[in-house]
């Protein structure tokens, strides 16, 4: 299946010259990854991807490639043709063939992980084609850098990435996104957690429109300040091009000078009308809460809120949390994420369970009232089914440190598009951060998460603790709540879009009251409205929260706790 054009525009990716052409009409675009039906209409729409590459090659000397994820014979060479040394494409592992003693392909080998996954092939003629699926891997270069360190370069074709590995000396780590310019920020999402492990992360794109856009894109995923921006001199395209002209040092010169990318946040509002028409029509979407007290207080959870729980020990945080979870997973499409540093990922999810099928699954004597395949039926009905792949959970148990938990926060949120965050708890989060003042910390990590949440857009529910009052009666007394009582430090209660306070007098004489947790809004930016919106029964029998109008024996059919 020759081809009979190739480097053609895709009117879908954008893409300049990432297509070639099949003589029976058929395209391939290298930068979406995709088939296309027919290329001459006006319209190209693209297939799903196709995993037998060794259908879609751009030329028929390639189809040999649709074995599999080999090398067919290509040995560790320089890379002539490109000006890289052996010793570099050794490092990286890419092998070559050569005819005549040319060289004929690059072998690009891609990761997922550290386990090899398929080879990108290169011809003279700059056509690629995949030896399988190259779906689940990382960034080329990737396996080769462990995680964290002061420097990391992204660049955007494999010979770059060796290219500028070269010209700084062999000093510092360098990686390329896989799928060109149009697909750098796909490959970017998956390997975020990766990169942002490094202090600074060079930005060096080709030097051409479709560079400098994708250059702009990817920064706005890393985290501010981390993202650096290098600029190419203007007579050259790219590291590769600066490497076989022998310019060592004006590349190292390009990349000390990268200019950090600072997002603009002053807008002269003259000109923000045709925005302001946009913003004022625009409606966010209201996720009513499980109990309509609090809807009608809050007007429900909007995504681009920071909503804080809190209240005394054991006053019901957790199951509330739990209820919560399992209504966003339920009652959403959208992904959601759960961090519980508290406890590991299992408990997280049976608690999740239990909620689903109304019993109290972390009891080994419930848990054995259950034969095997209903606690798998349980299990599959909350994270598998309609909701497969959008539950994510922290899967460590403990104190981390406290970048590395932003880390995965930011990951979940824009790698794994988390529209939902429940966080348990924000003094977990102050205890990893090691520092001696309490306060201090709380500032620093709700300053952290408000620019988070408003950076994404993403909804978070954070969960934090009271302080302790001063006299004899303390809050498992049931004593009324205000934002006052905030432990450590005001900044929760000013950066919280939502304060929510749970209420409950553990030592009275009346079963029902000592079982009966009262829901107070201690702040509402969205509505202003504040005080009790409801009443929550805990059902022992259950393990659930059911909400009252009153405190009302009548309405309990459980057994009291």
């Amino acid at each position: 299946m020759p081809f009979v054009l190739h480097k053609q525009p895709c009117t879908l990716c954008g893409g300049s010259d990432p297509v070639s052409v099949n003589d029976n009409g058929t395209g391939w675009c290298f930068t979406c990854v995709k088939a296309i039906p027919n290329y001459s209409t006006s319209e190209v729409q693209l297939t799903d991807t196709v995993t037998d590459f060794g259908v879609y090659q751009r030329n028929s000397k390639m189809e040999d490639l649709s074995t599999g994820a080999t090398d067919h014979g290509a040995t560790f060479n320089a890379l002539t043709d490109r000006k890289i040394s052996k010793e570099t494409a050794k490092k990286y592992g890419v092998k070559s063939t050569t005819i005549n003693g040319n060289i004929d392909k690059h072998y690009y080998p891609y990761y997922n992980g550290h386990e090899f996954s398929c080879n990108k092939v290169r011809l003279q003629n700059k056509d690629f084609a995949w030896t399988s699926s190259p779906k689940e891997v990382g960034l080329f270069g990737e396996n080769l850098f462990k995680a964290g360190g002061k420097f990391i370069t992204l660049t955007e074709g494999e010979c770059d990435a060796m290219a500028a590995y070269e010209l700084m000396g062999s000093k510092w780590p360098v990686v390329s996104i896989r799928s060109g310019a149009a697909g750098g920020v796909g490959d970017v999402k998956k390997s975020l957690e990766y990169l942002e492990s490094y202090e600074n992360i060079i930005i060096n794109m080709d030097n051409d429109k479709y560079g400098k856009e994708a250059a702009l894109l990817i920064a706005k995923l890393l985290t501010p300040g981390k993202a650096k921006i290098m600029t190419m001199p203007v007579d050259f395209k790219d590291a590769n091009d600066m490497l076989r002209q022998g310019k060592h040092s004006t590349y190292v010169s390009a990349f000390w000078d990268a200019k950090v990318y600072t997002p603009s946040g002053v807008l002269n509002l003259s000109d923000q009308f045709e925005a302001y028409q946009k913003l004022r029509t625009e409606k966010k979407t209201a996720i009513p809460y499980p109990w309509g007290g609090l809807n009608t207080k809050l007007e429900g959870m909007r995504a681009g809120e920071l909503i804080t729980l809190t209240g005394g020990t054991g006053l019901g945080k957790s199951s509330v949390t739990r209820e919560i979870e399992h209504w966003l997973i339920n009652n959403t499409e959208d992904n959601v994420g759960v961090i519980a540093l508290e406890e590991n990922w299992g408990r997280t999810a049976e608690g999740i369970m239990a909620v689903e099928a109304n019993a109290k699954l972390h009891l080994d004597s419930v848990k054995a009232t259950y034969t095997d395949e209903q606690m798998d039926g349980f299990y599959k009905k909350v994270f598998m089914g309609e909701n497969d792949g959008r539950v994510w959970i922290h899967s460590h148990h403990g104190i981390t440190n406290i970048d590395e938990i932003f880390s995965k926060l930011r990951y979940m949120i824009i790698g794994l598009d988390c529209k939902w965050i429940v966080l348990d708890h924000l003094h977990m989060l102050v205890l990893s951060a090691l520092e001696n003042d309490e306060r201090k910390s709380i500032d620093s990590i709700m300053h952290r998460l408000r620019t988070m949440v408003e950076e994404t857009g993403c909804g978070m529910v954070l969960v934090s603790h009271l302080r302790r009052v001063d006299g004899n009666t303390g809050h498992e007394n049931g004593i009324e709540t205000g934002l006052n009582h905030l432990r450590g430090s005001q900044s929760i209660a000013q950066l919280s879009d939502c304060v929510i306070s749970l209420e409950r007098n553990q030592q009275s004489d009346d079963a029902i009251e000592a079982s009966t947790t009262k829901v107070r809004v201690l702040k509402s930016r969205y509505t202003g409205n504040t005080g009790v919106a409801c009443s929550l029964l805990y059902d022992d029998c259950t393990g659930r929260l059911r909400e009252l109008d009153a405190y009302d024996e009548s309405q309990f059919n459980g057994d009291i706790i």
